[in-house]
């Protein structure tokens, strides 16, 4: 089993993670006393990079970290790396998903897709990353109860017509982007042995 320290302090993104990780790593979290990490890349992997190494250079262990953004094809790609602070720094999810909907007002193409890059990086610099994409569409209006984020207004394409927001959390992960990432990412660290 490898043991990696998380670098998000998302404890609705911690849980999923840990969820599809299951019991083949043993997550630890991130300290309390290591300061958030400035995302101010342009790039997902860029993220993803510097949250890892920030916690691996503070806890001397290996580290994940992911970022993901939600691609929009009606606004060129937007909201992208910026997916978290689309309406503004400090907003709720709720804000960020009434901001993304009334941009989208009348749009004939809904098209979209979730894309989540998951990272290890290890003290001494040596990093993986693996990609995980979603095809989907954006809906019109909310729907569901469950998940977080931008989940009760995106239908994933290898789904059944619900939102992530209407699945089980089995369900969700099974399809998602993260889901895909941090699966991809399992399989690769098997593959290196790196930690195992």
């Amino acid at each position: 089993m490898i043991t990696l320290v998380c670098a998000s302090a998302n404890p609705d993104k911690v849980a999923e993670i840990q969820a599809i990780l299951g019991d083949v790593v043993r997550l630890l979290p991130r300290p309390v006393d290591v300061p958030d990490v400035v995302e101010d890349a342009d790039t997902l992997i860029g993220n993803a990079r510097l949250k890892a190494a920030a916690i691996a250079t503070a806890t001397g262990a290996p580290a994940v970290a992911d970022d993901t953004g939600l691609e929009v094809d009606a606004l060129g790609g937007a909201p992208g790396v910026w997916s978290a602070r689309y309406a503004g720094d400090d907003v709720t999810y709720a804000d960020n998903r009434h901001k993304l909907l009334a941009e989208l007002a009348g749009a004939a193409d809904r098209t979209a897709r979730f894309r989540t890059v998951a990272m290890v990086v290890w003290p001494d610099g040596r990093e993986l990353a693996v990609d995980g994409v979603c095809e989907g569409t954006i809906t019109e209006v909310e729907r569901g109860e469950r998940g977080f984020g931008y989940d009760p207004v995106f239908v994933p394409d290898d789904g059944d017509g619900r939102t992530f927001a209407e699945m089980t959390d089995a369900e969700k992960s099974a399809v998602s982007h993260r889901g895909r990432a941090f699966r991809g990412l399992l399989d690769q660290l098997a593959v290196t042995g790196d930690g195992w």
